[in-house]
């Protein structure tokens, strides 16, 4: 049964090192997604599962003790998946990194942990279902859904101004701030594919998952200071 989720961006310059001279830029969102594992670890959860969008490579499930790094972002940095475990020969697509980075800040070490790397492709349907899947385990589970709101808030985001954007991250803020399940499950795929929006499947497995769990959320932390969208939220 879930009993806790927290819902943190996952761009790699949450990590002051990736960030270098613009690391202050994002203290509230560090300080935002401290604050919401806090939420998870209050919960006393037997099992923490970190979903995050992934790529081909990195899509699937990830144990405990994965290794993955911010090489590929210019920084000689490795992170892991929750302490010990025995790591898969696959490394970690860079969400499920920022996860293992964020978990190592607060010393995460009350319950094992598991990684799932979602595929933008999923369908709306099978990401719930997949959800579902992990919201009927027995036992106390808390999940970490990592993922990006639109990135196409200015004229310099990543996706260049669309003006379907901010509509859209303040519905998806509204939502996840409100654990309002009815919401996620309903966005719009194609409309998030379009936008440049990570997080849609990763929050589509958390709407699955709280279905009947009558959690509440709220709301930690919304802006998109480099034109991408950027939610913190924490349900209990």
């Amino acid at each position: 049964m879930l009993v806790a989720a927290a819902v943190c961006p996952c761009p790699p310059l949450l990590v002051p090192e990736v960030a270098g001279g613009a690391a202050a830029e994002l203290d509230a969102a560090r300080t935002a997604c401290s604050h919401a594992l806090g939420v998870l670890a209050a919960a006393r959860p037997d099992r923490l599962v970190v979903v995050g969008p992934a790529d081909e490579n990195g899509r699937g499930p990830h144990p405990q003790g994965s290794r993955g790094s911010f090489r590929g972002f210019g920084v000689d940095l490795s992170v892991r998946l929750g302490p010990g475990g025995a790591p898969s020969g696959r490394e970690l697509p860079p969400s499920l990194a920022v996860a293992g980075w964020l978990l190592e800040q607060t010393g995460w070490a009350d319950a094992p942990i598991e990684g799932l790397g979602v595929g933008e492709p999923l369908a709306p349907e099978r990401c719930l279902e997949a959800g579902r899947e992990i919201g009927a385990r027995a036992g106390r589970v808390a999940l970490l859904v990592m993922g990006d709101a639109s990135a196409c808030r200015t004229l310099k985001a990543p996706g260049y101004l669309d003006e379907r954007a901010a509509p859209f991250d303040a519905e998806v803020a509204r939502a996840l701030g409100s654990a309002d399940v009815v919401a996620l499950a309903a966005l719009d795929a194609e409309l998030a594919y379009e936008l440049k929006a990570s997080g849609r499947a990763p929050w589509q497995v958390l709407a699955g998952a709280a279905e009947g769990a009558n959690l509440t959320g709220t709301l930690l932390y919304e802006d998109a200071p480099y034109g991408v969208g950027y939610v913190v939220a924490a349900w209990s």
